[in-house]
């Protein structure tokens, strides 16, 4: 008999879920995973129990672990949720008001339908606690910096993982300076040093860095001034707008799905295309000054692991590093891609937020031992890096 974990990653629109079996010290072993597309509802939640009750059998659920976008700055590490983190997590919601409510229903949702269940808070911006402060302030007013309105970064659980997992395909590029590029209807590039976090293209919120699927990427504030000012555009247009109605949707006019624009001869599709390989492309040199030199690239997410023409449309534009594909190990997507006399290594690795999730919780819960330290940490250390 083994302890198991429901690791749950609620979004607004899906619910992602996995249950994972604890086998001690060894990788936990997925014993499912799903997705619950639409408006998730109490009922949901009670069917995803069902279900990992009826596959466990004499297994134990041992806790629930969830993504939670937000920690601010007090949460910099998973914890166990109580009513009074659940409290200071709902404070947190005007930081990311499109985000963190949905984060935090199934929590309660759970604590309603199973009150004696563990449960844990893992964060996304947790990860970008070890950004040097000329990454995560912003040029406002030091009462206002001072208040919370600062980088924080997210898409963590994701950096985290990748940085482990190059720590076990690639040992001496986890030990170096690596940017991730987690690309997906919500994007971001991560700047790595042995495997901790330098700098970030998301801020404060995750409308910040790059162009998304209906979010529009850095964008000049006085933008958003014009709009409210000459275009009568109230507070929530404009949230809406930034959220729901820019990005790829908006440039194209097509869609904010890449499959949908890639496939699509509408010219409109194709300057969308564009101009999420050119931005990507920009950032990308920005968090190179960050590393000061790039010894690798990873993709990742949904369209990084899963988009042939993007990673060779952004890799031909960081050729200036040094970096040159294999045109035919890019069309596999899987592994390294880069060519073998290429100065900057590049690599395609799934994610997995889930597994990220449920080792946390097992870690916080003292089932497992704590995650040792960063591979890259460790490769450094040897070399004397």
């Amino acid at each position: 008999m083994s302890d198991a974990v429901l690791a749950v990653n609620a979004g607004s629109s899906s619910l992602k879920f996995a249950l994972f079996e604890l086998r001690g010290e060894d990788a936990p072993r997925e014993a499912f995973r799903d997705q619950i597309d639409g408006v998730v509802e109490a009922a949901d939640l009670h069917a995803v129990l069902a279900r990992a009750d009826a596959h466990l059998g004499a297994n134990r659920l041992l806790a629930a672990g969830h993504r939670v976008v937000h920690g601010g700055t007090r949460f910099v590490a998973p914890v166990l949720v109580d009513q009074a983190v659940l409290e200071a997590l709902e404070a947190l919601t005007p930081l990311a008001p499109l985000h963190q409510p949905h984060n935090l229903a199934p929590i309660r949702a759970l604590a309603a339908a199973r009150p004696g269940l563990a449960q844990v808070a893992c964060f996304d911006t947790a990860f970008h606690a070890t950004m040097p402060d000329e990454a995560s302030r912003l040029a406002l007013p030091r009462a206002i910096s001072d208040s919370g309105v600062r980088r924080y970064g997210f898409h963590g659980l994701s950096y985290e993982y990748i940085a482990r997992r190059l720590g076990v395909v690639a040992p001496a590029l986890a030990g170096g300076r690596v940017i991730v590029a987690h690309l997906g209807n919500g994007a971001s590039l991560c700047a790595m040093d042995a495997g901790r976090s330098v700098d970030t293209t998301m801020g404060f919120t995750a409308l910040d860095g790059l162009v998304m699927g209906t979010r529009p990427g850095t964008l000049d504030p006085g933008a958003v001034l014009y709009l409210m000012r000459e275009r009568k555009m109230s507070a929530a247009e404009v949230e809406d707008m930034l959220y729901h109605r820019a990005g790829l949707l908006g440039v194209s006019g097509v869609s904010g799905d890449m499959r949908t624009l890639l496939a699509s001869n509408d010219p409109h599709a194709r300057e969308a295309v564009t101009l999420f390989v050119a931005r990507l492309a920009r950032e990308a040199g920005g968090l190179v000054s960050a590393l000061g030199g790039l010894d690798g690239i990873v993709f990742t997410g949904g369209i990084g692991e899963h988009a042939a023409p993007i990673r060779a449309e952004a890799c031909a534009r960081l050729a200036w590093l040094g970096l040159r594909l294999d045109a035919a190990a890019n069309t596999r997507g899987a592994g390294r891609i880069s060519a073998p006399d290429s100065e900057v290594e590049a690599w395609v690795i799934p994610t997995d937020e889930e597994l990220m999730v449920t080792r946390h919780t097992a870690a916080v819960l003292g089932v497992v031992s704590p995650l040792p330290p960063f591979a890259g940490e460790v490769a450094r250390a040897k070399h004397g890096g």
